[in-house]
C-alpha cells in the first residue's frame, strides 16, 4: 500500500486551484457535485483533494492543518527556482534556506498560513527516502 491522495482544506476551490497550478501541479479532476466540487490536483506523484472549508471548525483549520507544525514537504531539484515559484504564487518563506545533512531546506507558508518545507536533497541522496 502507498498513500495516493491527501485532503487539503482551502477557503475557496478556485483560490486553491490557482495556487497549486502556479506551483506546477495539474488539475486532474474538477467536477460539480451540487453543493460541493470534487477537485484533485497532482504533482505527478501524489494527489491533493481540495476541500472547501465549511463551518467554523473547518474554517479554523485552514492555515493550521497540522497544529502549527510543518506538515508537508516538497522536494525539488532546483531550490532557487522552486522558491521563486512559491513566492510568485503567493507563498512566503519564514527563514532563509539552510543546509542540513539531508540537503537544503527552508520553511514556508502557503497563502492561507499552512507551514511546509521546501527541500533540495543532497546530491546522491535517494529522493524517495
Amino acid at each position: 500500500m502507498r498513500l495516493a491522495a491527501l485532503t487539503y482544506l482551502v477557503p475557496d476551490y478556485d483560490e486553491g486551484i490557482a495556487f497549486f497550478t502556479a506551483l506546477g501541479w495539474r488539475v486532474t479532476a474538477d467536477e460539480d457535485q451540487g453543493r460541493k466540487r470534487w477537485v484533485t490536483l497532482s504533482d505527478g506523484t501524489l494527489e491533493l483533494v481540495l476541500a472547501r472549508a465549511e463551518g467554523a471548525r473547518q474554517q479554523e483549520a485552514v492555515g493550521n492543518q497540522f497544529g502549527g507544525r510543518v506538515g508537508l514537504f516538497l522536494r525539488t531539484e532546483d531550490f532557487a527556482a522552486s522558491a521563486a515559484r512559491i513566492i510568485e504564487a503567493g507563498g512566503s518563506f519564514e527563514e532563509a534556506p539552510r543546509d542540513e545533512p539531508y540537503g537544503r531546506v527552508a520553511v514556508w507558508r502557503d497563502p492561507w498560513g499552512t507551514r511546509w518545507d521546501l527541500i533540495e536533497p543532497r546530491a546522491g541522496d535517494n529522493p524517495a527516502a
